[in-house]
């Protein structure tokens, strides 16, 4: 922990990092807000309704044709300045939530309502892309895990921050469609402090390196970019087993995201007590994921430091998955809140370690198209889990084989990661006989 703690120290003593680190905090913060003016909106809006499958279209809409952008940013990041790509999209993003307010405020709903916030998440893979691939370039390669620990987890807090600082605020703007649009407005102001920080830095002080950059891209410049980043990756086993892991853990992640927002619609309905109900339970739920991701950053580098990723990311995997449901089958909003700690835990704790392995495996060449692929895989699986599990959920949210189905894909992911990552450690070994 001591050790830990020192390299955090050692991080935040760079000025270079600090700024990166506070354009991240100040994004993430602001799609907290977004985030939650849009699920209030869709999920507890008394002047809205939606039923399982109306919650899986708004997460197929708006992940699902996002990833397509995927594929661009990645190439256009290894081409473009990712200062400028960070300073530009954030005050893009401050335009456009001004749209998405306005389609709250006139009650709209459907394909144009859906569009506005599309148009809000693609320009965030741009964001999130260009934030892990200029990573690298404000710390040394030895101290890639607690950057990542310390960026990500932080961010991802600085989310939850934010979206519970809008419901602080939803009393004050009530719970209708004008107080949701004020609220989803009110995402502009970290979006555009972001942009303000971001500047600060030199246009190609986060690289990428080395690379003529373009302005204009062909749509076969664009494909040839992304089956690059591919062949990157697959040709590398420790890359490809890190992918695969975070694909899969997206999966059941999105099994359960349903799940939750379901139980706490129509089983844990609102109430007093300590474990309430409702949007309340759900926020609990939501607070208590990010104490646990919280806690996966400190003890993550830590653990890798001793055990090694490989271990760590099984142990994980096994323990998060049987706790996830040995809780879940309770059915309690207390044991809810249980499961989401863990499941911020695991989810964290797995992420650092797959981050640190692609920004650690990837040439500079290539980091931008393989975070897009990344993007792709992540989103794709959380999607197409949502959808399926519409299908097989009651509206109550309980269903006991489903638990079962997550607990069994999380003890199989960690199977699969160690044949993969024991694959690799073989193939590294022969390499270095043969040489």
């Amino acid at each position: 922990m001591a050790r830990a703690g020192t390299a955090v120290r050692s991080l935040l003593a760079r000025r270079d990092f600090r700024r990166l680190l506070g354009t991240r905090l100040l994004s993430q913060f602001g799609d907290g807000v977004l985030q939650a003016a849009l699920a209030g909106t869709v999920l507890f809006n008394p002047q809205r309704a939606a039923e399982p499958a109306d919650v899986a279209a708004a997460f197929a809409v708006l992940l699902l044709p996002y990833s397509l952008v995927g594929p661009f940013a990645g190439v256009w990041l290894d081409r473009w300045s990712r200062r400028q790509v960070l300073l530009r999209a954030n005050l893009l993003r401050a335009v456009l939530v001004a749209v998405v307010a306005a389609t709250i405020l006139a009650g709209i709903d459907g394909p144009a309502f859906y569009a506005a916030g599309l148009a809000v998440f693609s320009v965030n893979r741009f964001i999130l892309s260009a934030l892990s691939a200029g990573l690298p370039h404000t710390t040394d390669q030895a101290s890639l895990v607690p950057a990542n620990a310390l960026s990500t987890t932080s961010g991802s807090a600085a989310t939850v921050v934010g979206g519970a600082a809008a419901l602080v605020l939803l009393p004050l703007t009530g719970s209708g469609d004008a107080g949701y649009a004020a609220m989803a407005l009110a995402a502009a102001l970290p979006y555009l402090g972001a942009a303000a920080v971001v500047s600060g830095f030199d246009r190609a002080y986060l690289g990428p390196d080395d690379v003529v950059r373009t302005a204009r891209l062909t749509v076969g410049q664009v494909a040839a970019g992304m089956v690059s980043g591919a062949r990157h990756v697959w040709r590398d086993l420790p890359a490809r087993a890190a992918l695969t892991v975070i694909g899969l853990h997206r999966c059941l992640f999105g099994i359960l995201t349903l799940m939750t927002l379901l139980l706490h619609r129509g089983t844990f309905t609102a109430g007093s007590g300590l474990f309430p109900g409702g949007l309340t339970g759900l926020s609990q739920v939501v607070a208590a994921g990010a104490v646990g991701t919280v806690s996966a950053a400190v003890l993550t580098p830590v653990v890798v430091d001793r055990f090694g990723r490989q271990a760590w990311t099984v142990a994980l995997l096994v323990v998060g998955g049987l706790s996830q449901l040995g809780l879940g089958l309770l059915f309690h909003p207390g044991a809810a809140v249980a499961a989401g700690f863990l499941l911020g835990f695991l989810g964290q704790g797995v992420k650092i370690c797959v981050d640190s392995t692609l920004q650690e495996r990837v040439d500079d060449a290539h980091r931008g198209r393989v975070f897009s692929v990344y993007d792709t895989v992540a989103n794709v699986g959380y999607v197409a889990a949502v959808a399926a599990a519409a299908l097989v959920l009651p509206a109550s949210g309980v269903s006991r084989p489903v638990l079962a189905v997550v607990g069994a894909g999380y003890v199989l992911a960690a199977v699969l990661h160690v044949r993969m990552t024991g694959r690799a450690a073989g193939s590294d070994a022969g390499r270095r006989l043969r040489s």
